[in-house]
Order: structure tokens, then sequence, then C-alpha cells
């Protein structure tokens, strides 16, 4: 986590050492990434960027933490919107996902992410499937999840049923960049995928 010097800034002096970090984080994955190359495009010292960050491992997992926030904020949203129903608000935000890549900055830092996942980065991205995280909001996730569509017994298969889509979801985003689908190819392969889960594998 940045260090409290850092939240201290005025908001436009995060906002320029934030958009220097994605610009460097955008070109090159996290283990070639400069320090020298962000200091440079934010304009301040070295001095000054270790007063605000540990390192650039730092700044790094705090941008990625800062859009799984985000992304938590987006599917609950479209949780309630969608009823309470788990596959369609996972489809929805697969594709709310894919169209946020068409931004080329945004796009090329999930890439270097992706492309160069360790398990560190893969617990930053999929936070709703980390048991300490998801707990913090279990009880609002599972207020909002139709249980009744479900074929489960518990709150535990609920949140077992949360991370096998994760984990689909998670694979089919890094399909994005390693098979350079496109929106449709992707959304195909995606819903395909999650209909089987819907479905079960198994016949009665």
């Amino acid at each position: 986590m940045p260090k409290q010097t850092f939240f201290n800034l005025p908001i436009d002096k995060k906002e320029m050492l934030i958009h220097a970090a994605m610009k460097e984080f955008s070109r090159v994955s996290l283990f070639e990434a400069s320090i020298a190359n962000i200091i440079k495009e934010a304009g301040i010292p070295r001095g000054s960027f270790y007063q605000y960050f540990e390192d650039k491992d730092d700044v790094f997992f705090f941008l990625l933490d800062e859009y799984s926030k985000q992304n938590n904020e987006r599917f609950i949203l479209i949780l309630k919107e969608q009823d309470g129903d788990l596959i369609d608000t996972f489809l929805i935000f697969f594709q709310f996902i894919l169209k946020n890549f068409q931004n080329l900055e945004y796009r090329n830092f999930f890439k270097n992410a992706y492309l160069n996942m360790n398990h560190k980065v893969e617990n930053a991205m999929t936070q709703n499937a980390n048991v300490e995280k998801l707990n913090n909001h279990l009880s609002e996730t599972l207020s909002l999840i139709n249980t009744r569509k479900l074929n489960i017994t518990d709150e535990r298969e609920t949140f077992h049923i949360m991370k096998i889509i994760m984990a689909v979801t998670l694979q089919n985003l890094i399909q994005v960049f390693a098979k350079e689908l496109s929106i449709d190819e992707a959304t195909k392969i995606y819903t395909l995928e999650i209909n089987l889960l819907k479905k079960g594998l198994y016949k009665e």
C-alpha cells in the first residue's frame, strides 16, 4: 500500500503520479518497468517517489487493487440490476471488462499483467475469489444473489460457485490477450463455458 504521504497529496499530483505509473506499466511488464521512467514522466525526484511508495511493486499493486475495487463495485451494481441472477451478472460483467480494454493504455496495462501473472498478481485481480477479501463483502453479495436459482445447500457452496466462475472468467481474460481475441470471439467462448456451468456437466 502507498504511504500516507501519497494520500496526503493534492488530487492533481496523485493523478499525475498514477498516470505516469500506468504509462510505464502499459509499456512493459512489472519486471521490466523502471522507476526512473515513472519519475521522469511524473516530473518528481526519485526521493519523492520513495516518500509515496516502497518500490515499483507497491505502486503496481496499488493500481491493481484500485481497479479491483472499481470492478467489485460494478459487479455489485450489475448484480442488483439483474435481480440477483449470478450467471447473467457474470456475462454482463465480462462484456463490461472487454469494453474497458478498448482503451489502449488500460488494455496494455492488463495485457502485461495477465501475461506475466504470478500468484500475487492473481490474488490482486481476483479479490472476489479470495476468502479473506470476499468475507468483507460476503454479507452484501450473498444478500443480493438469487440463491433460489442455484443448486446449492448453503452459503459455503455459494462461495465455491463464485470461485469456480471467477476462475473461468480469469482464464478467459488471459486468452483474450494470449490469442488476441476480438470482443465477439471472447464473448462467444465465455458465454459457451458459462452456460455449460449453468447446465451442469452430467445428465440426470
